[in-house]
């Protein structure tokens, strides 16, 4: 605390400096929670464009994949350096350029001639995305530093971006069937006009006194580890999981990722300072995060396939079949962290919405051929939501909690990290798990039409039974892992103090 001198002379406490996003904090709020909405459902929108993007471009099945995975490389692999870069050149700095890079990526791949220059684009998307959301999440960690309007903010946060796959998937449909596969791309300029406007009127420079200097062997190691490990699972669905070019990768990542958490006890400013994972509430928050990202792909990927395949939905009308989960989502994780947390802590509703969703997967397992939506896919999907809410949001609120200001946009971006690398991750192991479950079907039976919808059918089966069972793994890590008891916040500090 800062002294000042009073007109006898005396000293006195000088009054903490005022936080100039206070006044206009709600309004950050929904500037910050539509950048994150943009980013979040780009991961689905263009998944229902494909078929069309595909038809339109003429590239196979087997490069298909990499429209997505791009993004997901990019993404995923430069989120430590995104956050880094936003804490030592400035939140809104970073934030305005991740906005009008992903914008002018968006348009690159809309405007498309080639598969080349789509690809090429959606890695760009990444790039940016990269630097967007931990720049918009430590944002929002600096700017709302109240215990209870924080938990108020991070409710609706949480929401977004568990919401935002669902929301993804709806638009996607309504684009492509209605406009074109190229509005699934257009449409983020439109998000990006608004939010850079928002941003520009609304958000203040960060006044840096001191500026660290970049880790640049953490960032290599950091980069190519994570780069590593999405790329060598993404191999697993096209190579077997004996080739090299998915173990190879595989263990290049762990091995790159070792010597990361090696180097960060050996430098001076490293990348990601270790005091940000070893605090048991964030490395339990981390890890919730990176078990719902696992999980969720089974809903969002499988059930997706179930409805167009098995009940023959237009992209539309499955779109609109998860919005009852996401209204669950919603109201759940704006209670736990508004009304829950502050009785409760998060250790009882991390665990409770890892149960709730591991019953929920579990229940689609019950799916048949003739199965209707009204009676057995909308139940589990309103306790899937549930799940859901309580999980992302306490785990967001909690592992941005108590980080030192100089910190907010790793850790910001540790959070993003590990739901990011959580979903590829999932989405390649179900993937892969799924396939070899259809084909071992097939193994000893005719290939006939109704053999085949059987296959596909265990092959879903198969995918929701490994996703109850990794939040099953997280109800019991978490619950091991998290701390029992509120964490205690000091509203005199910025942002939060924790013990």
């Amino acid at each position: 605390m800062t002294l000042t001198t009073d007109t006898a002379g005396g000293a006195v406490a000088a009054a903490p400096p005022e936080d100039p996003h206070h006044a206009r904090r709600w309004l950050i709020l929904v500037v910050l929670g539509l950048a994150q909405l943009m980013v979040v459902l780009d991961a689905t929108i263009v998944n229902i464009a494909l078929p069309t993007a595909q038809k339109a471009l003429a590239f196979s099945d087997t490069d298909r994949q990499w429209v997505v995975t791009a993004y997901a490389l990019a993404f995923g692999s430069l989120l430590l350096l995104g956050g880094r870069i936003a804490d030592v050149f400035g939140r809104k700095r970073t934030f305005l350029i991740g906005l009008l890079g992903f914008a002018a990526a968006s348009a690159l791949g809309g405007a498309a001639g080639s598969f080349e220059v789509l690809v090429t684009a959606r890695a760009l998307q990444g790039v940016f995305a990269a630097l967007l959301s931990p720049a918009a999440l430590s944002l929002l960690t600096t700017t709302f530093t109240r215990p209870d309007e924080r938990g108020k903010a991070f409710g609706v946060y949480g929401a977004i971006a568990g919401a935002g796959g669902a929301v993804g998937l709806l638009l996607g449909g309504l684009l492509t069937e209605y406009l074109s596969w190229r509005w699934c791309l257009y449409v983020n300029v439109g998000f990006v006009v608004i939010a850079a406007a928002g941003a520009v009127m609304l958000l203040h420079h960060d006044k840096l006194t001191t500026r660290a200097r970049l880790d640049w062997p953490g960032i290599l190691t950091a980069s190519a580890g994570l780069f590593g490990l999405v790329y060598g699972f993404s191999n697993a669905e096209t190579y077997a999981w004996s080739d090299p070019m998915s173990w190879g990768f595989l263990a290049a990542g762990a091995v790159l990722l070792a010597l990361f958490a090696w180097l960060q006890t050996r430098v001076a400013h490293p990348l990601l300072p270790l005091r940000v994972l070893l605090d048991r509430y964030r490395g339990g928050s981390y890890f919730a995060l990176f078990v719902s990202g696992a999980g969720m792909f089974g809903v969002f990927l499988f059930l997706t396939y179930y409805a167009q395949a098995t009940l023959h939905y237009s992209p539309v009308e499955t779109g609109l079949a998860f919005l009852p989960m996401v209204g669950c989502l919603m109201i759940s994780a704006t209670l736990s962290t508004s009304v829950l947390i502050p009785r409760f802590g998060p250790k009882p509703l991390v665990a409770a919405g890892m149960i709730l969703s591991a019953a929920g997967m579990a229940w689609l397992t019950l799916l048949e051929l003739d199965s209707t939506y009204v009676a057995n896919v909308m139940p589990p999907l309103l306790v899937l939501g549930l799940g859901f809410g309580l999980i992302m949001a306490p785990a967001m609120n909690v592992g941005t909690l108590g980080v030192e200001a100089a910190d907010a946009g790793v850790a910001s971006a540790t959070v993003n990290t590990s739901q990011q690398i959580g979903g590829s991750i999932g989405t390649a192991l179900l993937n892969t798990l799924a396939a070899s479950a259809a084909a071992d079907y097939l193994a000893t039976r005719q290939p006939t039409p109704d053999a085949v919808a059987h296959s596909m059918l265990h092959s879903y089966h198969t995918a929701f039974s490994w996703s109850a069972a990794f939040f099953v793994i997280g109800a019991i890590v978490c619950g091991l892992l998290l701390p029992r008891g509120v964490p205690e916040q000091d509203p005199d500090a910025g942002p939060v103090v924790m013990h």
